[in-house]
């Protein structure tokens, strides 16, 4: 099994990195091949919305991001995890989960539409930090991840997320916020 961790944050080592950092230790430890992909180290635009893929479901725009579209076929499972800003994940982030409309175009046109096609390509998660409370705090990630997920074929399967976490490294100090990553990396490999 191959799990891909998406580092959504612009901040190195900060709060969602440490989380994702435990989840693929934990998941390599029960066997898992891991990969990890940093949002902030891609020049990535933005999506046209030139329809280009919808003809051929391949994305026109030749940067960064075609560097990413073979790794996030690889996966069989892929974990995105950042922190949020404005209810939603940061741009660097959002970059490359929106131009995953290519490989939406690449489902249409293999499989066709319907509600009645099943996800083959495996299953998708998010890890949420956020300083707030809020009570609708991680439901912008949730449905991005959901959508982000179905254009890649894969099912959404939830995700672990922590309020009222802002300063670097402060997740450390919420060891069962640490302890719900790893045994989120090991049940993706037990594949509960």
């Amino acid at each position: 099994m191959k799990v891909l961790g998406i580092y959504g944050s612009p901040r190195k080592g900060g709060n969602s990195d440490l989380l994702l950092d435990a989840l693929l230790e934990a998941a390599k430890g029960a066997g898992a091949e891991t990969q990890a992909i940093y949002a902030r180290d891609y020049k990535i635009s933005g999506c046209r919305e030139c329809g280009g893929c919808d003809k051929t479901g391949k994305c026109v725009v030749k940067d960064e991001m075609q560097d990413l579209y073979p790794i996030l076929k690889e996966a069989d499972a892929i974990v995105t995890a950042g922190p949020i800003f404005f209810y939603n994940f940061p741009a660097q982030l959002k970059a490359i989960i929106d131009r995953t409309q290519a490989m939406w175009s690449d489902r249409l046109l293999k499989k066709g539409q319907g509600p009645s096609v099943p996800y083959e390509s495996g299953i998708g998660y998010a890890i949420g930090v956020g300083a707030t409370r809020g009570k609708n705090l991680f439901e912008g990630c949730e449905l991005t991840c959901k959508y982000f997920y179905d254009a890649m074929d894969m099912e959404y399967g939830g995700g672990i997320f922590f309020r009222r976490v802002e300063d670097k490294g402060a997740v450390l100090e919420h060891e069962d916020a640490m302890d719900q990553a790893r045994e989120l990396g090991r049940k993706i490999v037990k594949g509960e």
